[in-house]
C-alpha cells in the first residue's frame, strides 16, 4: 500500500469547511472523527503523529480539538493551513449560536420555547456530571489525584475559592511533586493509543521534518509579534471607542483571561466565567448561564463557542451598537469575545508547533496537566451542583422541588452512563419530554 498523493490546499480546505460543520459531539467526539477521517480514512497523518500532536493541545489551555485541528493543518500547509483549518472549526458554530441566541432573546418566553428548554436543563445538569466522570476516568490515576480533585472540590464548594488560583495551585503541585515521585504525575494513556495498520500516511511516523516545522528563533519572534500585535490593535481599537468601563473592552479583557484558563476544556473554564459573567459584571442571569450551555450542545465546534452566547446576552442588554440595533450589538458582542477567545490558541499552535515537533517521543513537561486535569474533575462536579440546585429548585432551596426536572435529569444520566447516548439525540428527547409536561401542566392542573 502506498502514501497517498499530496494533498492540495483546495482539497483540506473542502474537508476543513465540511468537519465545522459536523464535528458534534464535544472534544471526544471532535477527536475520535478527526481521527477516523485524518488517521484511517484519508491517511493523512500516522497514528502517531496524531497523538503526539493531540499531546502538546492537551498541556495547553484552550479547546483541544479545535487546536489540534489547526495544528495538523500547519503541518500540512504551513501558517495558513493551520488558519484556515483552526477558523472554519469555529466559524460555523458561531454563526448558528448567534442565530440561536437572537431566536431565544426574542421567543425565549413563548410556550413552546420554553417547554424546550424546561426539558434540556436537566440533560444539561446530567451531561457536565457525565463529563466529569469521562474527565476523571482518564485523569484521576491514583489516590493522589482523587486528593487533587477533592481539595479542588472543597476549594471551590466551600471556600469560594477562584478557579485561577486553584489552576496556579494544581500546576505548582504537579511541577514539584513530578520531581519526588514522577510515577505519580505521569499522564496515562490520555485518548488511549490508536490502532496500527492503517497504511503508510502523507505524514508518517518517520517522515522527514518539512522546512517550516523547524525551530527558528526568527520564525517565533515574528508569530509572538503578530499575535500579540493583533490582540494589543483590537484591545486599543476597544478602548478608543468604548474606554476601559466599556461592555466589550471588559469583555475583550475578561475572556482573554478565561482563553488562558481553559485547561481541561470547557466545562472546566465554566465556573469561571460564571463567576466573571454572571456574578461579577452580571452580563446574564443564572438561567440564562444554563440555557446558553445547552445551545452551545446542540451545535457543532468546541464547546467553549458558549462564550459567544454570554456575550450576544450581555451585549444586547447592554446595547452596546444603540437602542435602535440590539441584534447588531449582540452579534457584535459575540465576534469580539469568540476573537479574545480563540486567538491564544493560534498563537499557542503556531508559536509551539516546531518545538513540539522537536520533542516526538519525549514529552517530559506534562506533570502539571496531570494536575490541573485532576482539580478540573472537582471544579466540574461543583458545576453540575449548581447546574442542578438552578434546575431542581429554580426558585432557591426555600421553594418547592421540581421532581419532573429531576426525573428527566436522572433518566439523561443512565442514557449517558449505561447506554453510552449521544448528545444531541439524548437532548432531543429530553426536549420533547419538557415540551410535553409543559403543555400537559395546565391540562393536569385544570
Amino acid at each position: 500500500m502506498q502514501a497517498p498523493a499530496q494533498v492540495t490546499f483546495a482539497e483540506a480546505l473542502r474537508f476543513w469547511f465540511k468537519l465545522g460543520f459536523i464535528s458534534f459531539g464535544g472534544p471526544a467526539g471532535q477527536i475520535a472523527l478527526m481521527h477516523a477521517e485524518l488517521v484511517e480514512r484519508r491517511r493523512w497523518i500516522s497514528e502517531q503523529r496524531f497523538l503526539h500532536a493531540l499531546n502538546y493541545c492537551m498541556v495547553l489551555p484552550g479547546p483541544e480539538a479545535q487546536q489540534l485541528a489547526t495544528y495538523i493543518g500547519w503541518l500540512l500547509h504551513r501558517t495558513w493551513g493551520g488558519i484556515v483549518a483552526g477558523a472554519l472549526f469555529v466559524l460555523p458554530s458561531l454563526l448558528l449560536l448567534i442565530a440561536l441566541s437572537w431566536i431565544y432573546v426574542r421567543f425565549g418566553e413563548q410556550p413552546v420555547i420554553a417547554g424546550l428548554f424546561y426539558g434540556i436543563k436537566p440533560a444539561v445538569t446530567a451531561i457536565v456530571l457525565h463529563a466529569a466522570w469521562r474527565i476523571g476516568s482518564r485523569a484521576i490515576a491514583n489516590r493522589w489525584m482523587a486528593g487533587i480533585a477533592a481539595t479542588a472540590f472543597v476549594a471551590i464548594f466551600a471556600l469560594d475559592v477562584p478557579f485561577p488560583a486553584i489552576v496556579v495551585a494544581a500546576a505548582l503541585v504537579g511541577h514539584f511533586g513530578a520531581r519526588r515521585w514522577p510515577g505519580v504525575f505521569a499522564l496515562g494513556g490520555g485518548h488511549a493509543a490508536g490502532k496500527k495498520g492503517y497504511g503508510p500516511a502523507l505524514i508518517d511516523d518517520d517522515s522527514p521534518r518539512a522546512m517550516h516545522t523547524l525551530f527558528t528563533r526568527s520564525r517565533l519572534a515574528l508569530v509572538l509579534a503578530v499575535g500579540g500585535g493583533l490582540w494589543v490593535a483590537a484591545m486599543a481599537i476597544l478602548l478608543a471607542l468604548h474606554g476601559w468601563d466599556g461592555t466589550l473592552t471588559r469583555m475583550g479583557w475578561f475572556f482573554t483571561k478565561a482563553a488562558l484558563l481553559t485547561f481541561g476544556g470547557a466545562y472546566a473554564v465554566l465556573p469561571y466565567v460564571y463567576q466573571g459573567a454572571v456574578e461579577h459584571y452580571q452580563w446574564l442571569t443564572p438561567t440564562q448561564m444554563i440555557d446558553g450551555l445547552a445551545l452551545g450542545e446542540t451545535t457543532p465546534g468546541p464547546l467553549i463557542i458558549v462564550v459567544a452566547f454570554v456575550a450576544f446576552i450581555g451585549g444586547w442588554s447592554a446595547q452596546v451598537a444603540g437602542d435602535a440595533a440590539p441584534f447588531l450589538g449582540g452579534a457584535l458582542a459575540a465576534v469580539v469575545v469568540t476573537f479574545f477567545t480563540f486567538l491564544p490558541s493560534f498563537i499557542f499552535i503556531l508559536a509551539g508547533g516546531p518545538m513540539v515537533e522537536a520533542t516526538r517521543g519525549r514529552l517530559g513537561f506534562t506533570a502539571p496537566l496531570s494536575a490541573i486535569t485532576a482539580a478540573v474533575v472537582g471544579v466540574i462536579v461543583n458545576l453540575a451542583l449548581f447546574f442542578a440546585y438552578h434546575v431542581f429548585w429554580p426558585t432557591g432551596f426555600a421553594g418547592a422541588f421540581d421532581p419532573v426536572a429531576a426525573l428527566i435529569a436522572i433518566t439523561a444520566a443512565i442514557a449517558l452512563f449505561r447506554f453510552k447516548a449521544g448528545v444531541l439525540p439524548l437532548l432531543g428527547g429530553c426536549a420533547v419530554a419538557g415540551l410535553a409536561w409543559h403543555l400537559l401542566r395546565p391540562v393536569l392542573a385544570g
